[in-house]
């Protein structure tokens, strides 16, 4: 338990800092340095997302970064996207849901790095709402959450700022709170499932997360978000080809 404190904190860190990606990387850890059963790791990752984009996302709504107009179709649309997920990554053996993982893993941090270029207009607005493409986008932030058991943020925020023209800042701030509510989703459909977990790893690590996810959201005020950007697009792509190679010369993590 005490190992997955600091893990934790780093991936809250960059979660309250980004918007995004803790639960991309909080699987890898749990699996290959924590131990944890691939199935049982996607579960306890949406338990330490959960409780760290709460806490960040409590620090954006505080500062006015939310578009709660476009959260309110995002929500139900990743609601029934998570229920489908679930049900599909029930079918399928951990050797494959972690392979499957490493194109998600490499697509988030070519999104990830392109986002990273886009200005940080904090001034600007939520744009207007896109009804179409905010339900195809919250459908497909549920699939992956339910599937993977992943919280979402990677993809959301990019898809927020580069197809849907939000300001960064604001964009990571609607991230955070639909992070939340996905993940809270996808955990209950796990827990409903009959999904085992370590009760003492998920709850050390989510604690820390959540500190340090409070900690990233004031921080992300301060530093440039660029280097932001492009420092955790490499730590994906790094996390996806760790998978890829461990799985293909050494067969993939005990158990799978």
């Amino acid at each position: 338990m005490l190992l997955a404190l600091p893990f934790g904190l780093a991936i809250g860190l960059s979660l309250g800092a980004l918007g995004g990606g803790g639960a991309v990387v909080a699987l890898p850890i749990l699996v290959y340095v924590l131990g944890q059963d691939v199935h049982a790791a996607t579960t306890e990752s949406l338990a330490v997302v959960a409780a760290a984009a709460l806490a960040g996302g409590a620090v954006r709504s505080s500062g006015s970064r939310v578009c709660w107009l476009q959260v309110a179709l995002l929500a139900p649309a990743a609601l029934i996207g998570t229920i489908v997920g679930t049900l599909a990554g029930e079918a399928v053996s951990d050797t494959v849901l972690l392979i499957g993982f490493v194109p998600v893993l490499l697509g988030a941090a070519a999104l990830t790095w392109r986002r990273a270029g886009v200005g940080s207009d904090v001034e600007r607005a939520c744009p207007a709402l896109d009804r179409r493409r905010t339900l195809i986008a919250g459908g497909a932030v549920g699939l992956l959450t339910g599937f993977f058991g992943v919280g979402g943020g990677f993809l959301i925020v990019p898809m927020l700022t580069l197809s849907m023209g939000f300001p960064l800042r604001r964009a990571i701030g609607t991230s955070l709170v639909l992070v939340g509510f996905v993940s809270l989703a996808g955990l209950g459909a796990h827990l409903t499932r009959g999904a085992s977990v370590d009760a003492g790893v998920a709850a050390g690590m989510a604690v820390a997360c959540a500190a340090g996810a409070l900690a990233g959201a004031r921080l992300s005020e301060r530093l440039p978000q660029r280097a932001l950007g492009h420092g955790f697009a490499l730590l994906l792509g790094a996390a996806g080809l760790f998978i890829l190679i461990e799985g293909a010369l050494f067969g993939g993590p005990a158990g799978a």
